[in-house]
């Protein structure tokens, strides 16, 4: 519920000393993000920290937004995917973001996670994620440019010619899983948050 949810978020801030800190509108862009902050626990670096206080600071921004769920939600099952192109600095490797609605909109689930692996163009890193391949999946003619994707990728293309899965391309505008891709500005943040 939200009234958890809230609760679980004040906790963490008090947890970590970030009670009386400045909130921030917008979270801090992916490309500066590294995917997986766990991985450094023990003795993690001083980016690693600065980027966790964004990621507090925004909590104490958006404490009071919550999901809802009515009893009378449908099953109708929408998802945004997005992702850069290499865009950690670090490794290179792009960052998939991806948004699922029930019942049109209803917010389920919502994932961010560096690719496994590394991309040569962005209609690659977007094909990974499912978003600008639409065009390749639905095309039963084989791309040269992508030869060299991975074959468990293109069960999505299997999956389409089945009719098990239908793509379409969703315009800039409309893209909720920029949320996840692009450093945005915060009005319009808040807009697709909304």
């Amino acid at each position: 519920t939200r009234k958890t949810r809230t609760k679980y978020a004040q906790e963490i801030l008090v947890k970590h000393g970030m009670t009386s800190c400045d909130g921030i509108g917008t979270p801090k862009a992916t490309k500066h993000l590294d995917a997986n902050l766990s991985g450094t626990l023990a003795q993690p670096p001083e980016k690693h920290l600065t980027m966790v206080k964004q990621i507090f600071r925004y909590l104490k921004d958006t404490i009071h937004m919550g999901l809802w769920y009515p009893k009378d939600t449908g099953f109708e099952l929408t998802s945004f995917l997005n992702s850069d192109h290499a865009g950690c600095l670090d490794s290179r490797k792009s960052t998939s973001g991806g948004i699922q609605f029930l019942g049109g909109d209803k917010l389920i689930s919502w994932s961010l996670k560096k690719q496994d692996c590394t991309s040569m163009s962005s209609a690659e890193a977007e094909y990974v994620s499912l978003s600008a391949s639409i065009a390749i999946s639905c095309n039963p003619v084989q791309h040269s440019r992508i030869k060299h994707i991975d074959v468990r990728y293109h069960s999505i293309k299997e999956k389409v010619e089945k009719g098990i899965v239908e793509l379409f391309f969703v315009e800039t505008g409309y893209q909720l899983a920029d949320l996840f891709t692009k450093a945005l500005p915060v009005e319009r943040f808040q807009y697709l948050v909304r």
